[in-house]
């Protein structure tokens, strides 16, 4: 469970004008929102922020916000961020206020452990699903999913009924989807023929 503390204060400009204000003195505009509370306009540090998720939880770090207002003492989550599109700067962050003590939905990636045996036989790996949706409690967020691909053949298919989830993790879904697969040579030729053979019938 990786936490980190974040300084913000509260603005009262909002709109274009007043983000654009808080950039030109490297400050970036951000809101803080959770139930039992009102959305509350902050400004942050984009150096600071980028310090405080610079964990091995990323954006899943629980950050304790300090400073003057109803937000001091939060525990949140980064829910969103915007970034400029040549820079990659961030230019706005939404914060999500949360109880530790109840679930909450949070996105996990996907981190594969081991070589298939698929990949010995020159076929390749694919991660179909790079992040998952996560229901648990705050403080046993994993930093990542990891699942053994060693025993993977080519054609082999591992499915989201087929992971072993650490306690009181759920991974909601009404579809037993495909997470990681692995495909190889044989397997792309059978289906370009397939697929020539139904242009062939058009």
């Amino acid at each position: 469970m990786a936490q980190a503390e974040l300084i913000v204060s509260s603005r009262s400009r909002v709109g274009k004008g007043g983000a654009h204000a808080l950039r030109r003195v490297a400050q970036v505009p951000a809101v803080v929102y959770g139930k039992g509370m009102e959305t509350t306009p902050l400004t942050v540090d984009p150096k600071a922020l980028k310090k405080a998720i610079a964990t091995v939880a990323g954006w899943n770090t629980l950050i304790t916000l300090k400073g003057d207002g109803p937000f001091n003492g939060k525990v949140v989550i980064v829910k969103d961020m915007q970034f400029s599109a040549l820079r990659r700067e961030i230019t706005h962050a939404d914060f999500q206020a949360i109880d530790l003590k109840k679930k909450i939905h949070v996105m996990v990636p996907v981190h594969t452990l081991g070589k298939a045996i698929g990949e010995k036989e020159g076929g390749s790996v694919q991660v179909i699903r790079h992040e998952l949706e996560v229901v648990c409690l705050p403080t046993a967020i994993p930093n990542a999913i990891e699942i053994d691909v060693t025993a993977l053949k080519i054609g082999g298919v591992i499915h989201i009924d087929d992971l072993k989830l650490p306690a009181g993790i759920e991974v909601p879904h009404d579809v037993n989807f495909t997470v990681i697969t692995v495909t190889g040579h044989k397997e792309e030729v059978e289906e370009t023929a397939a697929a020539e053979g139904e242009e062939a019938k058009a």
